[in-house]
Formats: C-alpha cells, structure tokens, sequence
C-alpha cells in the first residue's frame, strides 16, 4: 500500500540564509514556512556571514510553532515526510548536521515527522 505523502517538508540553505517549507502536495501551496531571512530570527541569530545549525534548530523550532498555530503539527493525522537523505544530497554533506538540525527540534517541538528511506520504500515515524 502506497503512504499518501499530503504534506512535505523541504529545505532550503545556502551560505547565509536557511529556509524551512512544509508544501501541501495536494495543492502545492506551502502551509507554513520559517527562515533567517525573518528579520525577528535574523536579529536574533546574529549569522553573519553563515547560518550554523544552531540557526537551522531555531528555524525548526519557529516552524514547529507555526505549524502547531495552523493545526498541521500532526499532518492531519498522517504526519509531515521528510526525506533526509535526499535532503543531505541535495544540500551537499557538509550541510547535514544543519538538516538534521531542523529535523530533531521539528520532532523535539512535538512535529509528528515520518522519515522516509532514501528510496521510499518504507518509513519511520517519529
């Protein structure tokens, strides 16, 4: 039987900014997004001139909030996939404790997430 995958979540970073999106698949509209872009989190952060994974936990946890505040912290009882090894590939390694930033305050923030294995085959729920 094939997961329906309704939402996603999906990872923008580059050398300053970190963005963080969960898109409605159904729809392709994003229903919550965070990012260092924000003035609030920019000024808090104090990148300068790169984000560092404490940067990418705090996106995560401002995500989680937005996330809780529209209802989807659960994904409509399916949980929000997200596919780190595809996301670490495409960010490149030297990214990955940033993604997996992310990901462990999304899930500590009370996000139900299900990972998904880098060929799809099968998932973990967190």
């Amino acid at each position: 039987m094939t997961l329906m995958k309704r939402y996603v979540l999906r990872l923008f970073i580059s050398l300053k900014y970190i963005t963080a999106n969960v898109v409605d698949r159904n729809n392709g509209r994003i229903v919550a997004t965070a990012s260092t872009v924000e003035h609030a989190l920019k000024e808090a952060l104090e990148c300068g001139r790169s984000c560092n994974a404490k940067a990418a936990g705090a996106v995560g946890e401002v995500l989680a909030m937005r996330l809780k505040v529209e209802g989807l912290d659960q994904g409509e009882g399916r949980g929000i996939h997200a596919d780190v090894e595809k996301e670490i590939e495409k960010k490149g390694f030297k990214n990955k404790s940033k993604v997996w930033a992310i990901i462990n305050s999304l899930k500590n923030n009370g996000v139900k997430l299900i990972l998904d294995d880098h060929g799809g085959a099968s998932s973990k729920d967190f």
